[in-house]
């Protein structure tokens, strides 16, 4: 027993695991006398040395992070007890899961049935629903983040942690790779471009393909020549190693793999779907619906219905029943104000949401003090990570402010830039890459930034990123050279800016070839 107290309650008992980010270990939880899996992470030993600022940055995203993982209520996902830092590291503290992981439960079965393989898929089908619905992508999807249970049901491990350490997960660290899985890396991560859930279904594609093979579709010497393969050579259809896979199977796996993320599934629903006549079932016939009690039985571990729909409001009082009191706004006001200072911001958005009714009934839907409570509840939807209410709010700001102040408005174009924002964290990167293009020649004026050229920057930049994760990599290597160039002239050479789009497009060559 190791004996270190995490966080002052968390006491470490043996290693379970190690890899670049940090360990994992068994430990005992003695507030509450239950065993944990506890995740420490040394962001040093992945991005090398970092300043104290950079350090207090990187914390703070990670407890965001782990506070938006912890919206997704799914039993093939991972439960997180707490998080924080304690000294250099930080730590991420889950359920214990027995059983083994799914990299060594391939390795004791040679071959794998590919009955098993297709119930896996399925199950990790339905837990990328739910995590797609909040919306996360997991980015490092592979068969050491699966664990297997002795009941053959399996749990995603690792949500979110990819992202913490860099939004660009392909970035090389001091020690030669890519914060990332190159074996499991989409194109357009590999290239640098905005990730979504269908990055999370080409990694499930190498993931199954590896069940069916034995072998990942693309390997290599180097992280950067299996990086070239999964963006320049067409996977081998797996009936070709073994002939005894139905062919849908086969195709399906083709579908994940491809090469553009259009070109696959529209979603891990309709991945699940594809594989459920592939599943076991005792062929009852019988029909199945929400809450129907057979469900479990006939369509095991089946997305849940309706996870994309925004979340459900407090349920109204039943018949007879008093409803509850009025909130009053002013007082409420102060109680979000105060909750957003101390960091509780999902507290925050449920009190915004509550009082905006009240507030729109008391002062008018058009009142000033509706217009201020509806901007701070998209805000503060957007800093809790729930992109897909905060949407549709910010639709209606910006058509609102644009009626009365005209597109041009500086309000207007952050609320349409915040919208597209939106678009690109759901995963809609064609309706995102839209969204940039509409708000970027205002920008180009720098009229609504006061003559800084930095919003449009950095709108060129997500726009160029966006086209990277549609695949068009020859478009978004001349918007970087061109965003480059002018970065350059209004900024100079040894600005961020122009350093990090020079490694960017440095990258691009590397692992392009071009």
């Amino acid at each position: 027993m190791n004996g270190r107290l995490i966080g002052g309650r968390y006491q470490l008992a043996t290693v379970l695991g190690q890899g670049g980010m940090g360990q994992v270990w068994t430990a005992y939880d003695q507030r509450l006398d239950r065993r944990v899996a506890v995740k420490l992470l040394r962001p040093d030993r992945v991005t090398g040395p970092i300043d104290s600022e950079a350090a207090d940055e990187l914390r703070r995203r990670f407890v965001r992070e782990c506070r938006v993982t912890a919206q997704v209520d799914h039993p093939g996902l991972v439960t997180v007890h707490d998080a924080g830092s304690d000294g250099d590291d930080l730590f991420l503290v889950m359920q214990y899961v027995e059983g083994a992981d799914l990299s060594d439960h391939l390795a004791e079965h040679d071959p794998y049935p590919w009955q098993w393989s297709v119930a896996v898929a399925a199950q990790l089908c339905a837990v990328l629903c739910a995590v797609h619905a909040v919306p996360i992508v997991h980015r490092d999807l592979k068969p050491r983040n699966v664990m297997v249970r002795p009941d053959g049901t399996v749990t995603v491990l690792d949500l979110g942690v990819a992202s913490v350490l860099d939004t660009d997960t392909t970035r090389l660290t001091h020690t030669g790779s890519p914060i990332g899985s190159p074996a499991y890396m989409a194109p357009e991560q590999a290239m640098g471009g905005a990730v979504g859930p269908y990055t999370d279904l080409y990694a499930l594609g190498v993931l199954l393909h590896e069940l069916l093979s034995g072998e990942v579709p693309f390997a290599g010497t180097t992280a950067l020549g299996v990086l070239h393969r999964h963006l320049h050579e067409p996977p081998v259809p797996v009936r070709r190693i073994r002939p005894d896979i139905p062919e849908p199977l086969e195709a399906l796996v083709l579908r994940l793999l491809a090469k553009d993320p259009q070109h696959r599934p529209s979603g891990a629903q309709e991945v699940y779907e594809h594989l459920a006549p592939l599943l076991p079932s005792p062929g009852t016939g019988l029909p199945v619906g929400p809450l129907d009690p057979t469900r479990p039985f006939l369509r095991p571990h089946a997305p849940w219905p309706d996870r994309t729909a925004a979340r459900p409001q407090p349920p109204s009082p039943p018949p007879g029943r008093p409803a509850p009191a009025r909130p009053d706004v002013a007082a409420a006001v102060d109680d979000v104000k105060k909750l957003l200072g101390e960091g509780r911001i999902t507290q925050a958005v449920d009190i915004l949401g509550s009082i905006l009714p009240v507030a729109a009934e008391q002062h008018g839907e058009d009142s000033a003090v509706v217009r201020i409570l509806r901007k701070q509840y998209a805000a503060t939807l957007m800093d809790d990570g729930q992109y897909r209410r905060a949407l549709p709010e910010l639709r209606r700001l910006a058509e609102d402010r644009a009626a009365e102040a005209g597109p041009a408005d500086p309000q207007t174009l952050q609320f349409r830039h915040d919208a597209a924002q939106c678009l690109e964290q759901l995963g809609e990167p064609a309706a995102a890459l839209a969204g940039y293009r509409e708000v970027l020649p205002y920008f180009e004026n720098h009229r609504a930034t006061g003559g800084d050229p930095a919003r449009s920057f950095e709108i060129r930049n997500r726009i160029a990123h966006l086209l990277l994760a549609l695949g068009d990599h020859v478009t978004a290597r001349v918007q970087l050279q061109a965003l480059l160039y002018d970065a350059e002239r209004a900024y100079g050479p040894h600005h961020p800016l122009p350093v990090e789009l020079r490694r960017r497009l440095d990258r691009q060559v590397e692992v392009g070839g071009g």
